[in-house]
């Protein structure tokens, strides 16, 4: 099979096309066709992490660093392990290889039907393998932390990067809690952000967020690029700081609760730029430049047919 291949820190050119062994599920695992996965910014910081790190890093939580990169993925089972009881062969299905080796960046990828790390459902039916694909790690993020904030109706939420995956999915979801919305976003994202729920916008290229004189419960730096300390002037009193930065958890459940959100048109991915395996390059180059919109999908193909244009 088809699949990139990250043998060694450094820029993207690091990352070669290559043909693997197909992978065969171990008892526990199904193995999926992939038609679609992404390019992160999780992505783009474990391949600029020096390997060395990253092995110290595996020794101490129990994990290698990965050898196929994509954190996401969306495709159809292609067969399973004895064991496996929820999945079936033809399931079309959406999650992550957090924890594993090899990930969705392939034509084929093996991943366990329950994990300690990772997650995987069956894709919502009303939308396509590449919006799938890019729900996982933003929309979960997004919904952790928001969660954790303690989120509540008609509280005031700034959301600093509001146009990125996971500031994308912010937006969606404090509209869901009715909350109101602050957006900080440049001057090109703005119409985006607006039409995703946020009531007020504010350019970041024209105006400084914290001299607005508004004060706020909840401040969620969606982009990792604020700190507690340049906002508390514009929280309220016991007001929350909540950041990308912060540790989170992949939860099914969290997957579940996103899952039936867009099955209820209630959030929707946002798609940026589509890019196929031989453009993993290219993708992770405009990913690492800091400006993409919501996502951006790696449409995986196949000789025999293309299910990735299908709903």
């Amino acid at each position: 099979m088809k699949a990139i291949v990250c043998k060694k820190s450094g820029s993207p050119d690091v990352l070669k096309l290559e043909e693997i062994s197909k992978p065969t599920p171990k008892p526990n695992e199904i193995c999926v066709k992939v038609y679609a996965s992404s390019v992160t910014r999780g992505d783009v910081k474990l391949r600029i992490i020096p390997r060395f790190i990253l092995s110290v890093i595996g020794l101490m939580f129990g994990f290698k660093a990965m050898q196929v990169p994509g954190v996401e993925f969306a495709g159809e089972v292609e067969s399973v392990g004895e064991n496996v009881k929820d999945f079936k062969k033809g399931d079309q299905v959406f999650g992550t290889t957090t924890g594993l080796r090899f990930g969705g960046n392939a034509q084929y990828v093996c991943v366990p039907e329950k994990s300690k790390t990772g997650v995987v459902t069956k894709k919502p039916e009303n939308i396509s393998f590449s919006d799938a694909t890019v729900i996982p790690v933003g929309g979960m993020t997004a919904l952790y932390l928001l969660r954790k904030g303690n989120i509540k109706k008609d509280q005031k939420i700034l959301i600093y990067g509001a146009s990125g995956s996971v500031g994308s999915y912010a937006v969606q979801l404090a509209k869901f809690y009715r909350a109101k919305i602050t957006a900080v976003c440049s001057t090109n994202n703005i119409d985006l952000v607006r039409s995703i729920g946020a009531d007020e916008v504010i350019d970041y290229t024209k105006e400084v967020f914290t001299e607005r004189g508004t004060e706020y419960d909840i401040i969620f730096d969606a982009v990792g690029k604020i700190s507690k300390s340049r906002c508390k002037d514009i929280l309220v009193k016991n007001g929350t700081y909540i950041s990308v930065k912060s540790p989170t958890k992949e939860r099914l459940e969290d997957l579940l609760f996103l899952k039936k959100l867009i099955k209820e048109e209630e959030i929707k991915p946002i798609i940026d730029r589509e890019y196929t395996l031989q453009e993993v390059v290219d993708a992770h180059r405009y990913v690492e430049g800091g400006h993409k919109k919501g996502n951006v999908v790696i449409k995986v193909e196949h000789s025999n047919h293309q299910l990735h244009n299908r709903l």
